[in-house]
């Protein structure tokens, strides 16, 4: 059995009611307080996350752009806005890398800073498989891989409250801020770096300041030198207290990200063809939707299983009830069996009504409205289903009833334009 890992802070999350769980290799705090209070913080305030488990890999050389196209699913040529630009500086987008069969190896958001150098940031234990996949498939190429698993800190503060609170500890907040999009970052881990000084914070201490996150909600993934990962956590939570800012744990960040249509990786999308599925633009699909603008590693055999692939779809329940989703099936209305449950989460902050979501955020939800929770997640089915389509979800203890969507939690605010949350 592998040793247990510990994140730069695990004694923080333990000194201060972290409820300390396994997950991927590492102890990582499940929940504070509740899991509903600390979904609900994200939606209304801020909450923080600790996801140094996660893992980054860089891409250092002139050839790294070109070995990135190779590995990953999105074209770096035309990635950006609606009118599909290149890749620039300081962007970062989604994608996932795929093994010859097409099946998902991981999901990761990878960031340009120079043209001769991408950061790319993995889920928790995968930053030697990547690092590894690349490395296999570099050929002649003029790239240095380097994975730092374990050696960067990373966590994230997420919520409205989340840009209040990071104009209190930052050196320059209004230049940091100006004109920084959503899927952008500034600034470098690296003190050496060039771009350091591009991000500081009041103290000197420099960061790279990623405006992302993973519960669809405005925020911030903040990376940092492992030295300086405890102190910054604690100044950022103590500048949060006005705010009402709250320490989060991987529950609440499970069902965020959930009602937000985001997928767990090795969950979600997995050792099974990487088509059909809520997250089609993670494809270099052309215009026309019968092909794609590069080549790379999996097309082959996406391309060959376009008609026969299963199919991923988003749904949503009718109460906050939920299924295990480790022990059920899917089952059409008649009641034969057409696939299995991914994920089943419950998002406290939405309700249905007469048939419609709204969540505690709609600016339109009707008066005396109640967020009482509805279940949601994904299921893998055989065929092709349609929005608004019944299905029913059964374990070994319910069957419940739910809805194909096409999306879960309304108005979430992850795109929305900073200046208003300042």
């Amino acid at each position: 059995m592998e040793e247990i890992k510990r994140t730069f802070l695990n004694k923080w999350h333990a000194d201060n009611g972290g409820n300390l769980v396994g997950f991927g290799d590492y102890e990582m705090p499940l929940w504070y307080s509740s899991v509903k209070k600390e979904h609900l913080v994200v939606l209304t305030n801020a909450g923080m996350f600790d996801t140094s488990h996660m893992a980054v890999v860089m891409a250092k050389g002139p050839d790294a752009f070109d070995l990135i196209q190779l590995c990953f699913t999105r074209d770096l040529n035309a990635c950006i806005g609606k009118d599909k630009l290149p890749i620039s500086a300081g962007r970062c987008v989604y994608g996932a890398y795929l093994d010859e069969n097409g099946y998902s190896i991981d999901d990761a958001i990878i960031g340009k800073i120079t043209d001769e150098e991408y950061m790319i940031v993995v889920n928790a234990g995968m930053g030697g498989a990547i690092a590894e996949h690349m490395e296999t498939n570099r050929g002649d190429k003029q790239v240095d891989i380097t994975d730092l698993t374990d050696n960067l800190g990373k966590f994230d503060i997420q919520g409205p409250m989340s840009v209040k609170i990071m104009r209190k500890v930052l050196k320059d907040p209004e230049k940091v801020f100006d004109k920084m999009v959503y899927f952008s970052f500034k600034g470098h881990f690296d003190p050496s770096s060039p771009f350091a000084p591009q991000v500081q914070l009041k103290d000197g201490t420099p960061l790279l300041l990623s405006r992302s996150g993973y519960t669809g909600e405005v925020g911030f993934e903040i990376f940092i030198a492992p030295e300086d990962t405890v102190k910054v956590w604690e100044m950022i939570m103590e500048a949060g207290r006005e705010f009402g800012c709250l320490p989060c744990g991987l529950a609440s960040r499970d069902s965020l990200r959930a009602g937000s249509l985001l997928p767990l990786s090795h969950q979600d999308i997995g050792h099974w063809t990487y088509l059909n599925h809520p997250w089609s633009f993670a494809l270099p699909y052309n215009a026309d939707g019968n092909g794609f603008t590069k080549d790379f590693i999996g097309v082959k055999a996406l391309v060959a299983a376009k008609d026969t692939a299963d199919h991923t779809v988003a749904f949503a329940g009718n109460d906050l009830r939920k299924v295990d989703a480790h022990d059920a099936k899917v089952l059409d209305t008649d009641g034969n069996e057409i696939g299995t449950v991914l994920t089943c989460a419950t998002d406290i902050a939405v309700n249905r009504v007469d048939g419609k979501i709204y969540s505690i955020t709609s600016p339109d939800k009707p008066d005396n409205f109640k967020a009482k929770g509805l279940c949601c997640g994904y299921v893998k089915v055989k065929t092709r289903l349609c929005v608004g389509d019944t299905i029913v979800l059964q374990d070994k203890k319910r069957k419940l009833k739910v809805s194909v969507a096409e999306d879960i939690r309304p108005d979430r605010t992850a795109r929305k334009p900073l200046k208003i949350f300042m």
